[in-house]
């Protein structure tokens, strides 16, 4: 159960920071973890107890990155009471950020892409339209998962060719539509529109659902894709709603995109975010050296 103090920092992070409420529930499991694990809980407990339950975050299995996510969490919670006059101290001071190294990130290449959009359209009626759909935008304009579920029907309304996304920390960007998803799009607000009851209201959302949230989950999402996967005969642990993002990013810079033009699209502060798709791009990039170097170039 969350305490009086963790509940006002949440706030704290919602009013003030704009914190997603993916951002805030995770933060909110993360110090439920340390209120737990901290001998006397995080207002009372010690430098010792918190590097004591930080220390068995590791033993007891957790991700680098999960770590470092609750690490993060439990500092800026410190900070927060020292501001607010609960604690006179920081007992996070001294953790340090666990070691981790960066991975490569799953992508499929363009054939893969086209088994998985010919699957897709193999489910039946609406279904297979929205899944088409789903795939083609992901696909097309490297949007985050949250951000693609999250559209309004409005927003496509018009057939444009860009979308006005509003990404992480609540900056805007524009997300590119290429001929193919817009026909997608199209193709999914005819069956849409024809699936909702007579004089029944329209939901705001381009991906309605029965969820609490009134628009496809992030959850049921990856589970067609999982089945869309299966279907095209990809390995479906190869295949998840980010694999689209990396896909979109990867093969923009294997057709000799610019890497801050990509950073751009998809909405990474910084540029070393980036930097990790152009793994995938070697030969092309190997390529460029051979042709544009002055030593590389034959006599």
């Amino acid at each position: 159960m969350s305490t009086p103090q963790v509940e006002a920092f949440l706030e704290m992070m919602a009013v003030e920071r704009d914190a997603s409420p993916h951002t805030l529930s995770a933060y909110g499991r993360d110090l439920a973890d340390a209120e737990a694990g901290i001998a006397g809980g995080l207002m009372r407990g010690d430098e010792v107890g918190v590097e004591a339950w930080f220390a068995d975050l590791g033993r007891r299995g957790l991700s680098p990155a999960t770590q470092a996510r609750r690490r993060s969490a439990v500092r800026q919670f410190y900070r927060f009471a020292l501001g607010e006059g609960w604690r006179a101290d920081d007992p996070s001071r001294r953790l340090d950020a666990p070691k981790q190294g960066r991975s490569l990130p799953r992508t499929l290449d363009g054939e893969e892409i086209e088994r998985l959009l010919k699957a897709a359209a193999q489910h039946d009626g609406a279904a297979g339209v929205r899944m088409v759909a789903l795939v083609e935008l992901a696909y097309a304009s490297g949007l985050r998962v949250s951000e693609l579920l999250g559209l309004k029907v409005e927003a496509v309304r018009r057939d444009p060719a860009f979308l006005i996304v509003r990404g992480k920390g609540g900056k805007e960007r524009l997300a590119p539509l290429n001929a193919s998803a817009r026909a997608a799009v199209r193709t999914w607000l005819v069956a849409r529109d024809a699936a909702r009851p007579e004089k029944a209201p329209d939901s705001p959302w381009l991906f309605p659902s029965a969820s609490a949230n009134g628009h496809l989950t992030p959850r049921r999402f990856a589970q067609l894709l999982d089945q869309a996967a299966v279907d095209a005969g990809i390995d479906p642990a190869r295949v998840s709603p980010h694999v689209l993002r990396h896909a979109f990013a990867t093969h923009l810079l294997e057709g000799g995109a610019d890497l801050r033009v990509v950073q751009t699209l998809l909405g990474h502060a910084d540029i070393a975010t980036t930097q990790i798709y152009t793994h995938v791009a070697t030969d092309r990039l190997a390529q460029v050296v051979r042709d544009k170097h002055p030593l590389a170039r034959d006599e």
